[in-house]
C-alpha cells in the first residue's frame, strides 16, 4: 500500500470529494458538487475545514468539520462538528480514518473548541465502532420521525 498523507483537501480535487460525498449521504454526483463548490467558494454557511486523506494523488478518504452552537452532550459553546467521515472501502481498517480524526481533533483544539461533536446512523453499526475505537463517548440515541404533507 502506497503512503498516505492526511492533508487540507485541494480544490482540484473536488471530483474525488464530491464522489466520496455523494456514496457517504447517498446524494447524486450532482447534488454533492454543488456542496463541494458552496465549500470551495467560500459561501458554506456551516463547513469550516476539510481535511483529505490521499495516496497516490487520488483522494481515499475525507472529515468534514463544521461550528454548530451546540451538539447534544456539548453544551458550553460552539462545537467542532464532524459531519461527514469516509473512507474508501479499500483503506478502511488501515489507520486511515483514526488519522483524518486526528486532523479534526487538532484542528480544533488549535481554535479552542471544548468539543468535537459527531453523529452515526443506527443501522450503521461499523461507524459506531470506529466511534468508539478512537474515544468518542455516546451520548444518546434517538429515533427520528416524519410525516410527508404533499
Amino acid at each position: 500500500m502506497s503512503e498516505i498523507e492526511i492533508r487540507d483537501l485541494r480544490p482540484e480535487e473536488w471530483r474525488d470529494w464530491a464522489r466520496m460525498r455523494g456514496t457517504l449521504f447517498e446524494i447524486s454526483f450532482d447534488e454533492a458538487s454543488d456542496d463541494v463548490h458552496r465549500f470551495l467558494a467560500g459561501t458554506d454557511p456551516n463547513l469550516k475545514a476539510v481535511f483529505c486523506a490521499a495516496s497516490d494523488d487520488r483522494l481515499i478518504g475525507f472529515v468534514e468539520i463544521s461550528e454548530r452552537s451546540y451538539a447534544d452532550g456539548c453544551y458550553d459553546g460552539p462545537v467542532a462538528y464532524m459531519e461527514g467521515w469516509y473512507i474508501d472501502e479499500n483503506y478502511r481498517g488501515t489507520g486511515v480514518g483514526k488519522a483524518l480524526v486526528q486532523r479534526a481533533i487538532d484542528w480544533a483544539k488549535a481554535k479552542n473548541y471544548p468539543h468535537l461533536g459527531s453523529d452515526a446512523e443506527l443501522r450503521n453499526t461499523n461507524s459506531q465502532k470506529a466511534h468508539q475505537a478512537l474515544g468518542f463517548e455516546e451520548i444518546g440515541r434517538i429515533v427520528q420521525y416524519r410525516m410527508a404533507l404533499k
